[in-house]
């Protein structure tokens, strides 16, 4: 297995880490100052007792994941023994690429640099780079301990060696890694999701429906299928003459938009950015943030273990 750091430690960070722990790892975690340490402890200490109470694994294994993560405040130490780096920090491209520099610095050209970038095509994060060919975007998706997909994007000049070692790390931490062929903004997962973002925005505003009713028609109809079926296998299920014929007249009149959508745009520029503020499309009181927060942990658990079970029967 390979030696793994992870340079950053909010909230994906150590939950990466934690995916990282629990699947037998040891792995390294740098953060910028104290403070940073303090919260990610705080964060794996909370996330562990949820998944104790949830009985997805034991206080014993909670304290060996524990065990197995090292913080630190020194770059260095972090990653001297590494050999695979997952970056995890502000998606600021210059705070990226200085990162790299540093990074380079330390370690031996056969270190893999991957980086958790959500949209900044791999070439591009790489271009100043001693050797792109090492470097790779393994894409975690929040939170990154319970959802299993992980994008792997390479870049104009990732070599082969760099993509196996890829795929077979996130595989050894128990993910569901998809490579992506072409580097595209946004890569696989958040241009699905904007397309049914980019919708539900044109149907609020054009008066269609409620915001609860127009959420309600994904949560308790294609949300029940996705877990099992996605978009393309949906479609084989359905019969591919009745999808052609519906794409044939529908998509003529989907949304186009190139920009934020009129009610979204008014939000944002009332400081209303949803539960981190208070209010958003919806209120988020205390109460309604911790039960929306809760209920959406607990399915994301009941599949993880649906997952964990499926995966001992292959065994």
């Amino acid at each position: 297995m390979e030696n793994v750091s992870i340079i950053g430690c909010g909230t994906m960070g150590h939950s990466i880490a934690l995916s990282a722990a629990w699947a037998g790892l040891t792995v390294n975690v740098y953060g910028v100052n104290e403070k940073d340490l303090e919260n990610a402890d705080k964060g794996l200490r909370s996330k562990l007792k949820v998944m104790i109470d949830n009985e997805v694994f034991t206080e014993s294994t909670a304290e060996q994941i524990k065990g197995s993560i090292k913080l630190s405040t020194s770059l260095e130490e972090t990653i001297e023994q590494s050999t695979f780096i997952i970056e995890v920090i502000p998606e600021v491209l210059d705070l990226k690429k200085e990162m790299y520099k540093k990074i380079e610095s330390i370690v031996s050209k056969e270190v893999v640099i991957a980086s958790n970038t959500s949209g900044f095509k791999p070439s591009l994060l790489a271009e100043e780079m001693q050797y792109p060919n090492r470097f790779i975007v393994t894409h975690f998706w929040n939170p990154g301990h319970l959802i299993p997909l992980v994008e792997v994007v390479k870049g104009e000049h990732t070599d082969e060696q760099t993509i196996e070692r890829a795929m077979q790390v996130m595989r050894d931490m128990n993910k569901q890694p998809i490579l992506l062929n072409k580097e595209i903004p946004g890569f696989i997962g958040n241009r699905l999701q904007y397309a049914l973002f980019r919708e539900a925005q044109s149907l609020l505003d054009a008066g269609v429906a409620t915001k609860e009713d127009i959420d309600a028609a994904v949560t308790y109809s294609i949300g029940r299928r996705l877990p099992v079926t996605g978009p393309l296998m949906t479609a084989d299920m359905g019969g591919l003459d009745v999808f052609s014929a519906i794409s044939n007249y529908l998509f003529e009149d989907l949304s186009t938009d190139l920009k934020s959508g009129k009610e979204l745009t008014k939000l944002v520029e009332e400081n209303k950015f949803g539960d981190k503020s208070g209010e958003g499309f919806y209120t988020w009181d205390t109460d309604f943030s911790e039960q929306k927060n809760a209920e959406r942990e607990q399915t994301l658990i009941h599949f993880l273990k649906n997952d964990l079970t499926r995966n001992e029967g292959k065994k």
